[in-house]
């Protein structure tokens, strides 16, 4: 007896509260697609994308770019193997060329000069890890979490008391050819200042030089770091791991406007060794506008997604044409048909 008497004030206290939001009375816009409105929507999006496509496209055409493969010419004499052994990354052995870019169109300044790798896996998981960010910013890190952050490179043939910095296979392979350019046989410098994110100069490496680095140079990756991280920025530009397996990463700027038809004279010391794994190397000089780089994809995918909105904007058109339906009229539900 005495549980039912305490039901009703266990269900009051079980009631919630009465909102406008607990009962769901909040207003809401409930709209109502009809065919006209399906095909003004999907004409809108076509007339809009369309020009924005073309825009697109049209900036895309407006870049000047040119480029040229050199690891397939920068070799020195031998055999395959051989090859290889010379190239490995030793502190500053390699091979020199000389190729020549053959500019098409004017290039105005700045002309952007990049090295693009190809079957290099920067998106790799246990690479991209490979890395202490705390490390890179300055802080002070401990070496049990660094051995877990920056295995296999975290510090100098396993001594505790010999910690790379910075450290982590990132670090280890920064890539070490090196270019000189000429035009129409003049040096020209290469402007390679400010080439790196501004929140990498200010915020992400430290001041401090880099240490254990380059000891055992036969081992190394890449190439090493003379002086202060922050100064390298060539170093900062390579810790930005890229997200595909072909890449390219800015070198410098060429601050004089190129005429059509000029060769750009590149000197190259080939040291990094992308023959192991079947890699390519090349030079790019490109012209940049308010899209960036060229890019045509872009300009591509606004034409596809507003050329496929007219389609269906024309195909609601016809079906409605074909088979006109009034609002409110259910007689052409399946349901009520197969009654």
């Amino acid at each position: 007896m005495s549980a039912s008497a305490d039901e009703p004030a266990r269900q009051a206290i079980r009631k919630p509260k009465y909102t406008r939001i607990t009962q769901q009375e909040l207003p809401a816009c409930k709209p109502s697609l009809t065919p006209f409105a399906v095909i003004s929507i999907f004409t809108i999006i076509g007339a809009a994308f369309i020009p924005i496509g073309y825009a697109c496209l049209k900036a895309s055409q407006q870049v000047v770019e040119a480029s040229v493969r050199y690891d397939d010419v920068c070799l020195p004499g031998g055999s395959h193997e051989e090859q290889e052994q010379s190239l490995l990354q030793t502190n500053g052995s390699g091979s020199a060329c000389v190729v020549t870019v053959t500019v098409p169109r004017r290039m105005s300044a700045p002309v952007f000069m990049y090295y693009e790798l190809d079957n290099f896996y920067q998106n790799h998981r246990r690479y991209m890890t490979s890395r202490s960010d705390a490390q890179l910013r300055g802080s002070s890190v401990s070496a049990a979490s660094l051995h877990k952050s920056c295995d296999p490179q975290a510090t100098l043939n396993g001594s505790a008391n010999a910690v790379i910095e910075p450290c982590g296979l990132v670090a280890w392979s920064y890539f070490n050819d090196t270019f000189q350019v000429s035009l129409n046989g003049a040096a020209v410098a290469l402007d390679d200042s400010n080439i790196a994110w501004k929140t990498d100069i200010n915020k992400r490496f430290p001041s401090a030089n880099a240490s254990h680095f380059n000891t055992v140079p036969e081992l190394r990756g890449g190439n090493s770091i003379s002086g202060s991280i922050k100064g390298d920025e060539h170093f900062m530009v390579w810790m930005r791991t890229a997200a595909l397996r072909n890449f390219r990463k800015l070198w410098g700027r060429i601050n004089t406007d190129i005429p059509a038809g000029t060769n750009v004279t590149v000197a190259i010391q080939n040291r990094y060794n992308t023959y192991r794994f079947g890699g390519k190397k090349k030079v790019v000089l490109s012209t940049a506008n308010w899209l960036g780089g060229a890019n045509p994809f872009l300009g591509f995918a606004y034409f596809g997604v507003g050329g496929a909105s007219l389609a269906f904007a024309l195909a609601f058109l016809v079906l409605t044409w074909l088979t006109p339906r009034q609002p409110g009229d259910s007689g052409q539900l399946s349901w009520n048909k197969n009654k």
